[in-house]
């Protein structure tokens, strides 16, 4: 059984609905959300001895990637006074669309978007979050991405990067590398033989990307080379890990455009997407005894849930938990270990339903009100031994009503 996010002698007191409107005389900070452990050679040695050999390789494999990409931006920078600003920051997604008719990928308009991605991979094979691709393509000297600096950030704040120069330099959040990996592979059929074959070369790389990063346990990170903080967990969060899943089923399956890859990328995939399932069953959470749900990131050593920006607790997540069950779902033959998962998921999501509240906007703020009929809802975060909601403010602190957290987080977050 976890620790719990706060005191146990506090936790029995809570009123058995701490969403309730008419509770407010009793909500109360009931914690403070605690930083996430990076992934460091410290810890690696600290495990027991068949593990450290496969933790390590991967420290050392990321250690040497990123002096490799810094390298050789600062190659490019050599005998420069000034170099180009970074790129704009902005949707990304939405400039990558995969759902264009075919003929659309050979036009105009889709090769600007893949010359802004062809220029903007990183020489680990990633790419970053947050830049528009239908712009124009990457400068001498450019950095490789967008500068996601935390611009809210104050002194200790969890999102504080540790080199503000250098911030998710290859990313799977908000479905970075996942979504030029696939729109990549989706275009090369419809262009010309040189362009198709640049385009291709990219996507192998891409995924070849995404097979180093993974971690000997089949998990994420949100950001690698590794950078720091929660950008070394599990990242469950906006469902980053089941994303590169199924990306990995669709290139071990030739699907998607992927029949041009390698069989030895093919069966690499492969395995990658079984340890992920594998993974999952892993760092499902039991609560009294019984499986519930997942958390929104986990440690990548303990895979007990973990916290991640301040308003972020180690807690269970009830939007990325629906996510992987929809994912163990589409198992084309399941285990009973997986059914299993499944039928839990689904009960405890069940159980916690919430109903006569509603998530509203009042007087410019959203707030929960009874509301009889209404539902069912589902708090973001569930303490995971409690099972009762709980809510993160920017400050760190941990409460027990989401009508007590700053409107900021209540307007910003589901």
């Amino acid at each position: 059984m976890l620790t719990p996010i706060f005191p146990r002698p506090l936790a029995r007191r809570l009123l058995p609905l701490v969403l309730a409107m008419s509770s407010t005389a009793f909500a109360a900070q009931i914690g403070t959300i605690p930083p996430a452990q990076a992934l460091t050679a410290e810890r690696v040695a600290a495990l027991p001895a068949a593990d450290r050999a496969a933790w390590a390789a991967y420290l050392a494999r990321s250690d040497a990637q990123r002096a490799a990409d810094r390298a050789a931006l600062a190659a490019e920078r050599q005998g420069m006074s000034a170099w180009p600003a970074p790129p704009e920051t902005g949707p990304s997604e939405s400039t990558m669309p995969l759902h264009k008719p075919a003929a659309w990928y050979g036009g105009d308009e889709a090769r600007v978007v893949i010359a802004n991605i062809l220029s903007y991979q990183t020489p680990a094979g990633g790419w970053g979050k947050n830049q528009p691709r239908d712009r124009a393509p990457r400068q001498k000297g450019q950095a490789y991405v967008a500068d996601n600096n935390n611009k809210r950030a104050t002194p200790g704040d969890f999102d504080t990067a540790q080199d503000p120069h250098w911030t998710y330099v290859g990313t799977i959040d908000n479905d970075a590398t996942i979504t030029e990996i696939r729109f990549l592979a989706k275009a090369a059929p419809q262009l010309p033989a040189d362009l198709a074959q640049a385009c291709r070369e990219a996507a192998e790389r891409g995924v070849r990307y995404l097979l180093g990063a993974q971690f000997p346990n089949g998990g994420w990170p949100q950001v690698w080379p590794l950078q720091g903080g929660y950008h070394d967990a599990i990242t469950y969060n906006d469902n980053a890990v089941v994303e590169v899943a199924e990306l990995m089923d669709g290139v071990s399956r030739g699907e998607a455009d992927f029949g041009f890859l390698p069989a030895d990328l093919k069966a690499a995939a492969a395995a990658a997407h079984a340890r992920t399932v594998q993974l999952l069953l892993a760092t499902q959470l039991r609560t009294n005894g019984r499986l519930t749900l997942w958390g929104q990131q986990h440690d990548p050593l303990t895979l007990a849930p973990t916290s991640a920006r301040n308003y972020e607790p180690p807690a269970l997540s009830a939007g990325e938990s629906a996510r992987a069950l929809e994912f163990l779902m589409s198992l084309k033959q399941p285990s009973p270990a997986v059914v299993a998962a499944v039928q839990a998921g689904i009960a405890t999501l069940r159980e916690l339903a919430v109903r006569d509240r509603a998530f509203v906007k009042v007087d410019g703020a959203r707030r929960l009100v009874e509301q009889p009929g209404a539902g069912p809802i589902w708090a973001r975060y569930y303490d995971p031994v409690t099972l009762k909601p709980v809510f993160g403010d920017r400050d760190k602190s941990l409460h027990d009503d989401v009508n007590d957290i700053s409107a900021e987080r209540r307007n910003g977050y589901s």
